[in-house]
C-alpha cells in the first residue's frame, strides 16, 4: 500500500496541510496555528482531519514541515515519531532544496518562503516574483538562474486592519470582502476600499521594481509573477502585475523538496 505524505506548513496564523498520495494532492486543511499545541494535540487535530475525509492516522507514512513558528517544530517531529514511527523532514539548514539563497543570512530566510520559491521555479520557471499574503506580504525575487536573491516585507491584510481599527476610536473592524467602488459611501466600505485597493496599489509598486531589477536587458515583461496565502484570491484581481493565483502553492513545494531529499 502506497504510503501517504503529509505536508504541513505552519504559519503565524493558519496552518495548511495536504496528504499525498503519490503525485495527487488528495485533501488540504486549513487550521488556526496555536503555538502551545503539544505532540499529542497536533495528533489527535490531524487524526480528526484524516478521519473526516475517510482515512486513517496509519496511512500516513512520511512528514514534511515547513515552519516560521519555532515552539511548534519540535512537536510535529514527535508526531513523526511517536505516532507515524518516522522521522520528520523540516525545511531548514542541511535539507536539499535545490534552490541556492543567495542572501546575506540564507539560515534567516522563512521555510516558507524558501517552499514557495521552489514551486514557483517549477511552475514558472526563472526569472519570477512570489507574493504571499498571509500574516505578513512578503514578495520573493528569483534571479534569471534560479537563485533565490531576497525580497520583501511589509504588513499582512489582516494584521493592517486590525492595527488600524485598534488605534482609531470611530473606526470599527470589519469583514474584508469585494470592495464596491474606491469611493465608499459608508465607513465599512470606505476601509474595505482602502485596505483591499491599497494593498494591491502596495503590492503593484514593489512587483514592478522587482521586475526592473530581475529583467536586466531582457526587461520587465521577462518576470512572470504569482501569488499564494489567504487574502489572495481578495487582493490580486485589482492588481496590474500580478499574473496568477495558485493557493497552493507551498504545499506544492514541500512535495517537491520531499521528492528531492528522498531521491539523495
Amino acid at each position: 500500500m502506497t504510503a501517504f505524505l503529509l505536508a504541513i506548513d505552519i504559519g503565524n496564523t493558519h496552518t495548511v496541510a495536504g496528504l499525498y498520495a503519490g503525485e495527487r494532492l488528495e485533501e488540504h486543511w486549513r487550521v488556526a496555528t496555536d503555538s502551545h499545541d503539544t505532540a499529542d494535540q497536533l495528533a489527535a487535530m490531524l487524526s480528526s482531519l484524516l478521519l473526516l475525509r475517510g482515512y486513517e492516522f496509519s496511512d500516513v507514512g512520511l512528514l514534511i514541515v515547513s515552519s516560521v513558528v519555532p515552539s511548534l517544530v519540535g512537536q510535529y517531529q514527535a508526531v513523526a515519531r511517536d505516532y507515524l514511527e518516522t522521522e520528520a523532514l523540516v525545511v531548514g539548514p542541511g535539507l536539499r532544496t535545490g534552490l541556492p539563497v543567495l542572501t546575506n543570512n540564507p539560515h534567516e530566510v522563512g521555510a516558507d518562503r524558501i517552499v514557495n520559491a521552489v514551486a514557483a521555479l517549477e511552475i514558472l520557471g526563472s526569472p519570477c516574483v512570489v507574493v504571499d499574503f498571509g500574516t505578513a506580504t512578503t514578495f520573493c525575487a528569483i534571479s534569471a538562474a534560479g537563485e533565490y536573491l531576497g525580497g520583501a516585507i511589509a504588513p499582512g491584510v489582516e494584521v493592517s486592519l486590525e492595527a488600524l481599527t485598534s488605534r482609531a476610536a470611530r473606526l470599527s473592524r470589519v469583514d474584508l470582502g469585494e470592495p464596491e467602488g474606491v469611493i465608499g459611501k459608508t465607513t465599512a466600505d470606505s476601509l474595505r476600499s482602502g485596505v483591499v485597493l491599497g494593498f494591491a496599489g502596495l503590492v503593484d509598486g514593489i512587483v514592478k521594481r522587482m521586475q526592473r531589477e530581475l529583467g536586466g536587458d531582457a526587461g520587465a515583461e521577462s518576470v512572470a509573477t504569482i501569488a499564494t496565502g489567504g487574502f489572495a484570491e481578495l487582493v490580486v484581481p485589482h492588481t496590474e502585475t500580478l499574473d496568477r493565483v495558485d493557493p497552493l502553492l507551498t504545499l506544492k513545494g514541500l512535495k517537491l523538496v520531499h521528492e528531492r531529499n528522498e531521491r539523495n
